[in-house]
């Protein structure tokens, strides 16, 4: 996937399915047109996928409190 090489998807597939990822091969062959674009294409949603961990996170050490105004006080920190 580094390589930004679709045409190394069907070789990888065929050998991680003789492994211990053979279920993980066969999800990413169940969707390979949406892989293969991911491979291809120069965007990436690196920034937007860390932002909504770092907010699940919070949620999550807030036990289920993280109502909307409370979430906001701790995302939006007074600079």
């Amino acid at each position: 996937m580094r390589s930004k090489d679709e045409t190394r998807l069907d070789p990888w597939l065929a050998t991680a399915a003789k492994t211990k990822l053979a279920a993980f091969a066969a999800g990413v062959d169940a969707d390979r047109d949406a892989v293969a674009a991911a491979i291809s294409t120069p965007w990436s949603s690196g920034q937007a996928e860390g932002t909504i961990c770092r907010l699940k996170s919070i949620k999550r050490q807030m036990y289920g409190r993280a109502k909307l105004n409370l979430l906001k006080a701790r995302i939006m920190m007074p600079a």
